[in-house]
């Protein structure tokens, strides 16, 4: 596996767009994103997770399967 950095800066609207990496076309890649931000905001980290494609599969039935008579209620 091959690393290349590549810096830029966000956008106004959050997006960020990537020069030319020096890679051949059709070449699977993983991208992997390392804010210099201190935190991000726990709401804005909220809306991201809620947009991620990546996390659709959530919204299957299947994926429905605790109930609230699972587990054991939680006393502070």
């Amino acid at each position: 596996m091959k690393a290349i950095e590549i810096k830029t800066i966000t956008k106004s609207d959050g997006s960020i767009s990537l020069e030319s990496t020096g890679l051949k076309g059709g070449i699977p890649v993983r991208v992997l994103i390392l804010s210099e931000e201190e935190e991000m905001e726990e709401k804005n980290y909220l809306k991201f997770l809620s947009n991620n494609p990546a996390l659709d599969f959530l919204n299957d039935p299947e994926e429905n399967v605790y109930t609230s008579k699972d587990g054991k209620p939680f006393k502070n």
